[in-house]
């Protein structure tokens, strides 16, 4: 299964960023969680800092473009093989930074990929 950092991940229900985490876990995948504040959901840890996550496949963006910038070097150094920019996470500019360090930039809701087996 793909392993998969969320970034902008929350304890809040509301939140597509936990609706992702709790699908992913459902279809089998293992997480990583990035977010703003320390809580713990599903029985992981939500980091705060910005770790050395081993064989990350995807990342999942839930951070909007204007806060994107601060997370450019950690992505690439990170070497996923794809990020997907869920509804409101859209950066043409992240765009060309990934496909410069052959990184797919993918426009796609993780949820409905999760949905329709195209994860």
């Amino acid at each position: 299964m793909k392993k998969t950092l969320i970034i902008g991940a929350s304890d809040n229900p509301d939140r597509y960023s936990y609706k992702a985490a709790e699908r992913l876990l459902a279809h089998g995948h293992e997480i990583e969680l990035l977010g703003l504040r320390p809580r713990k959901i599903f029985g992981r840890i939500i980091d705060t800092e910005r770790k050395n996550y081993a064989d990350i496949n995807t990342v999942t963006l839930y951070v909007g473009a204007q806060r994107q910038p601060e997370y450019y070097d950690y992505i690439v150094s990170l070497n996923p093989r794809r990020v997907i920019f869920n509804p409101g996470t859209e950066n043409e500019e992240f765009y060309k930074v990934l496909k410069k360090n052959n990184i797919e930039a993918e426009v796609a809701c993780t949820l409905v990929l999760l949905g329709t087996g195209q994860y």
